[in-house]
Order: C-alpha cells, then structure tokens, then sequence
C-alpha cells in the first residue's frame, strides 16, 4: 500500500509540473534556471525517470530540457556540477541514454566541456597541493567540485584519462598535510562549512557531509572501485578515509553517528564536541555517511565494514531523537533523502539487513504521504511547502524520492549519480 500511495502521489507532483508554463516561477527563472538544484534541470529529471519507467510521455522532459535551454548555460570557471553546463549536461546524459538519437550531438557537445572543465580543475588542484596549500571544499566536493565531475565521468567515460586523473586526485587528497605545525587530513579547509572564513571556525575544519565534505571522495572512490576502475593507491585511500571516519563517530542512544565536521579544537582533544541529535540527512548527517561507507566495504569486500555501516544507517532511520531533527521533506535534507538512501542501501545490504532497511521505508515514506490523504493533495501540500519545485529541496525531488521507495528495482536511469549513492 505504501509503494501505491508512494509511486501515485510522485505521479501527481509530476502532472503538476507536466509543463514549464504551469511551473512555480522560482523554478525557471533567474540564476535557478541553469541550477540543477533548483531550476529546470532538476524537475527534467523527474520527467526522464518516469518516462525510461514507461509512466508518462517523453515529451514532459523535452518541454523542461527545451525550458532550460532557451538561453546560453555558463561553462568554464563559473559553472560546477550543480550550475550551468555541468548540470545540463546531468539531465541530458539521462535522457540520452534512454533516446540517444535525439540528444546525440548535445551530449557530446556537453561531453567535451565537461571534460575539459574537469582537466582545468584537476590541474588547479595540484598546483594547489605543490605549493602546500589547504584545499577549498568547493575543490573536491559534490556539489561544486571534483567528486561531482567524477560522479559524471564515472558514467560517461569510466576509463577514460580524466576520470582516472580524478581519482588519482581522489587518492592524493588523502595523503595527510602539516599546516601551522599540525598534522591535519588533506581534506582540511580553512574556512567553515559554507566555504567563506567563519569565527566559528577559526583554525578551518574537516567536513564529513555527501554534499559537501570527505563523504563524496569516499563514495566516488568506491563506486569507481565497484566497476573495476581504480588508480595507484586507491584502496588505501578509501581505507584512510574510513578509519578517519571510525575515529569520530559517537555513540548515540542505540548506535552510532557521525558530527557534521571536526574543529582544530576537537582535532586537537581527539574527540568531538557533545551536541544535540542531528537530523540524518543525505548532505550531512549519518544516512548519507552511513551509504557512502555501505559502497566503501563493498568496495574492500569487507563484511565487517559493511555491517557497521548497514547497522549505523538502520539505527539512524528508527532513532526517534535523529528523526525528530528532520523537519523538511526534500532529498538534500528531509525525508524524500532518508526514503532514498534506505532503497539504495537496501538494494546492496546483507540479506537480514535488506529486509529491515525495506520495512523502515514504509514509516519514512509516511511522513511524506500521510495515510488516508488523497494524492493530490499530498502532491499540493509538497508542492507548497517545500522551497521551490525544484530536485535537491523542492517537490519534484521528494517524487524522486518516493519512486525509488515504490519496490525494490533500482531506478531506470542515473538520475542519482549527482548524489553518489550509487
């Protein structure tokens, strides 16, 4: 009944938004049309999905990709892979995949900036590394850097020479660094989480989060590793990267979490800060960590590892304190995101651990389809409540969301690879 409810009120977000005219103005306008987070793009993405699925017509996508495209998409320096040709490219490489003949000379087209934006970026990171530097998150994380181009090659060119070429940076970002006298991780930034200097983080910090912190490296490292693509150094990287993470989790009132970040302070006394329960969330927060290191055991074939990590993320999704802490419905932070982490988890997990992560779904899933609600209301109240129609925050992604919740196949297309969970 819950995949029903789940895969009829995703259809009704998207008959919403069938058509960019019918759209939130938020949606399509301004700097959100080249977002993939927020603008046309994003909601194209549901559209792809249901129509690879056979559950609506393929035009609903042409019309948004078209919505999109009606003006010149930056590239170069001043896009990323949420912004501008990056992100178009995302949309369109899903589309293709289904109709190669109708996006063929634009997909190649956004191939080659892709990939030559890419090199610029791998370049710039190792001047940075030589002239012993600290990194800025947007070098390496999801949302604005390296792992999201990864994220992108990684399906387009899997062996090609710039998809290694970030993963061997992958690898050498792991290596340790010593500023001011201190021997930090080589993902430590000096400014604070939103990548500008912060008081609150004087001495800078190292972030754990999928969108924008060590997270994203871990899970492109693994998922390259999964396909049979690694780089010299590569599995000893992923395991730096989980025994930083298994020096910092804590211990919450049935499992175990992880912090959001680390200060100099806490780096320095060994152990985190006490805080209060944090929400679960993709971005930051246990669900997604708890999946990237999931793919990481994979990835090393260890079981042990994976059962921590399995464990850690079911404990995460049934904890009342972290639940509580999640008050949005979007996939970047709410409960669209924690319905989409339990599926592709559950899809990969230990046959005892499927089976719980599959049944935790359900209550997720509640929160978003309250029981008894008719789906276009509940399509009416996401649509009003969350900020904008757009993938990471909007309706449109809490559709995405929902349809992954609907049974136990993966999606029909990679609409999820910008996210890294899989």
């Amino acid at each position: 009944m819950t995949g029903h409810s789940a895969a009829a009120t995703a259809a009704a977000i998207a008959d919403r938004l069938a058509h960019p005219n019918q759209s939130p103005p938020v949606a399509t306008g301004g700097d959100n049309r080249q977002n993939l987070a927020y603008g046309p793009t994003g909601i194209a993405l549901l559209h792809i999905e249901r129509a690879a699925a056979g559950l609506a017509p393929w035009q609903r996508a042409h019309d948004w990709l078209a919505a999109a495209t009606r003006e010149p998409f930056t590239s170069g320096p001043d896009s990323y892979p949420f912004y501008g040709a990056p992100a178009l490219a995302h949309a369109v490489a899903c589309a293709a995949d289904h109709l190669p003949d109708s996006y063929e000379r634009s997909i190649a087209l956004l191939d080659r900036q892709v990939t030559a934006d890419a090199r610029r970026r791998i370049d710039a990171a190792h001047r940075r590394i030589e002239a012993g530097q600290l990194p800025a998150l947007a070098e390496f994380d999801a949302i604005r850097g390296l792992s999201g181009y990864g994220a992108y090659l990684l399906r387009r060119d899997p062996a090609g020479p710039v998809t290694r070429a970030i993963l061997a940076y992958c690898v050498r970002l792991t290596d340790p660094v010593t500023h001011d006298g201190e021997s930090l991780p080589g993902w430590w930034v000096a400014t604070g989480p939103s990548g500008r200097p912060d008081d609150r983080f004087p001495s800078g910090h190292a972030n754990h989060g999928m969108a924008h912190g060590i997270a994203a490296v871990l899970a492109l490292l693994a998922l390259a590793a999964r396909r049979g693509i690694t780089v010299t150094g590569h599995h000893q990287a992923i395991r730096t990267i989980m025994a930083w993470l298994t020096q910092w989790k804590v211990p919450t009132g049935r499992g175990t979490a992880w912090p959001y970040w680390i200060t100099r302070e806490e780096l320095r006394s060994g152990r985190p800060a006490p805080s209060a329960p944090r929400r679960p969330s993709w971005c930051y927060g246990t669900a997604g960590l708890a999946r990237a290191q999931q793919l990481a055991a994979l990835a090393l074939d260890d079981s042990d590892l994976q059962a921590q990590a399995e464990a850690a993320l079911l404990d995460a999704l049934s904890e009342r304190a972290q639940l509580r802490a999640t008050t949005d419905s979007g996939l970047c932070h709410g409960f669209a995101g924690l319905v989409h982490v339990a599926a592709r988890a559950a899809t990969d997990a230990a046959p005892a651990n499927a089976r719980q992560l599959r049944a935790a779904i359900a209550p997720l899933v509640s929160m978003l389809v309250p029981p008894g609600t008719a789906p276009d209301d509940t399509a009416a109240v996401l649509l009003t409540d969350t900020p904008g129609a757009g993938l990471l925050d909007g309706a449109a992604g809490a559709a995405l969301g929902l349809l992954t919740a609907d049974g136990p196949e993966p999606p029909h297309t990679a609409w999820d690879a910008c996210l890294l969970t899989a």
